[in-house]
């Protein structure tokens, strides 16, 4: 009996290694392929992050770079998409994540070319609460955020926003409603006066 349950074990941990090994050889394979569709994804969202919904088919130039700073004695990233028109500065779209309430959240912002105003928002990846916070993703909330000023951090308010500046949050997905607008000013506030040295 002893010796049955000895096999067992060793069975299921040669069948944990085996498939454990499978997902890892998956994903190292399928890895590049993610990468790709992200930057495709994200490419294809600037123009209308920057020029409006209405005007997303409008042929723009478009030059990316990475950002880096320092902030809080360690190195930060940002990913930028300069987009031009017509040989003009159109404006901004800069990639940014941090964490929502049950995972990190990935999102886009597009700013006008002196970042002044938010000229859109698109959440690339996120992993919030299905029926409540996921609602991030969605237009009508979404669209609360175009040509907001950006010289005074966005604040979520539970009771309609009034101010400039405030954003309704979603009933009963306030920690996602605020952690988007946390990783939205804490990227300007990181890039305003960075941004118009890349080149």
């Amino acid at each position: 009996m002893k010796n049955n349950y000895i096999v067992q074990a060793w069975l299921v941990l040669l069948l944990a290694v085996f498939y454990g090994g499978a997902l890892a050889g998956v994903q190292l394979t399928l890895s590049p392929k993610i990468l790709e569709n992200k930057i495709n994804e994200t490419r294809q969202q600037v123009p209308g992050l920057v020029l409006g919904a209405d005007r997303a088919d409008e042929a723009i130039e478009m030059e990316s770079t990475t950002l880096a700073l320092e902030k809080n004695g360690r190195q930060v990233f940002y990913d930028v998409y300069k987009a031009m028109q017509n040989g003009e500065p159109a404006g901004w779209v800069i990639k940014s994540s941090g964490q929502g309430y049950a995972d990190k959240i990935e999102l886009l912002v597009g700013v006008n070319p002196d970042l002044s105003a938010i000229t859109g928002l698109f959440i690339l990846n996120q992993k919030e609460t299905p029926g409540l916070g996921n609602k991030i993703i969605e237009d009508d909330w979404r669209n609360q955020f175009l040509q907001k000023k950006t010289d005074k951090s966005l604040a979520v308010v539970k009771t309609g926003a009034k101010a400039g500046n405030e954003i309704d949050a979603i009933t009963g997905a306030t920690i996602s409603s605020r952690a988007v607008c946390t990783i939205i000013n804490s990227t300007l506030n990181d890039v305003k006066g960075q941004l118009s040295t890349v080149d």
